[in-house]
């Protein structure tokens, strides 16, 4: 027996919907959403970054103009202290060092102090020091005189490397050695071979002088022919070192006992020690 009824509609044919899951697409979305974040996390780093520098470097800005006023008072020289001056004058010194009432001791640059000080004649060496938290401390080492340098009817004072202290005149320090035969436009210009000649010179006056009394006079016209004269003897040296040529003299000196070296009765005129391993005496009236 067949039955009537309304037949069921098929459903329309189109294309078919998944409907699994799909795992690889689920990761792609995830790790799509992951970098956005990172990229979000990122620019609000860098936003924070510059937004601190830009409050670090106001609040630099705003610490200098308002701290100035207070860090000069904190730093300013109130004293300047001298020491080591033995030849100069204090004021001198501080005339050299250009240092201005109130300047603050951040503001001193020691280097330029010391060489302007150093620019005197007088002066061998300077250390410039900050004291915390007002004083500025100048200490120097003179150059010492060691002897008169005659040169062209003028006398010189000079330390024992030859530098010029000061310009004598015709006034002259019988305490001090005379070296003469100096050409007077080199000394002034500071040449480097004169200074040298001097400093032979006077270390000849030294080493004579630890055997004999009274004013040492060296002449250095010749450097490879020094002579020296004291207690009216003339000594001449070679090109040998003179403390080897001084030292073969004081050797055989105890033997020389029929001659005086005083300048009284039989005395030696001249000692000359220019030749290798022997010593010339002549003797005078």
């Amino acid at each position: 027996m067949r039955f009537l009824g309304r037949r069921r509609r098929s459903p329309p044919v189109g294309p078919r919907k998944n409907q699994w899951n799909d795992p690889q697409g689920e990761r792609a979305a995830k790790e799509a959403s992951r970098v956005k974040t990172g990229r979000r996390k990122a620019l609000a780093r860098w936003a924070s970054v510059m937004t601190g520098m830009m409050l670090v470097a106001w609040l630099i800005v705003m610490g200098v103009k308002y701290s100035g006023p207070a860090l000069q008072m904190l730093l300013e020289i109130k004293t300047i202290t001298v020491e080591g001056v033995h030849h100069i004058d204090k004021q001198k010194v501080l005339d050299l060092a250009k240092v201005k009432s109130g300047t603050g001791l951040h503001h001193i640059v020691t280097r330029v102090i010391k060489e302007q000080v150093e620019s005197h004649p007088w002066v061998k060496e300077v250390e410039v020091t900050r004291v915390p938290f007002h004083e500025l401390r100048i200490s120097l080492v003179e150059r010492m005189p060691a002897a008169v340098i005659r040169a062209d009817s003028q006398n010189f004072l000079t330390d024992a490397e030859g530098h010029v202290l000061t310009r004598l005149g015709q006034t002259d320090d019988d305490t001090l050695p005379l070296v003469m035969g100096i050409d007077a436009k080199a000394l002034l210009e500071g040449n480097q071979s004169v200074r040298q000649v001097i400093a032979s010179g006077i270390e000849l006056a030294q080493l004579v002088g630890q055997t004999f009394e009274g004013r040492l006079q060296v002449n250095v016209e010749n450097p490879s022919n020094l002579v020296a004269l004291v207690q009216g003897v003339r000594f001449q040296f070679g090109e040998e070192a003179v403390g080897e040529q001084w030292e073969r003299f004081r050797r055989v000196k105890p033997t020389l006992r029929t001659l005086n070296f005083d300048g009284h009765g039989r005395r030696a005129s001249e000692v000359d020690l220019r030749y290798e391993n022997r010593i010339v005496v002549r003797e005078g009236g």
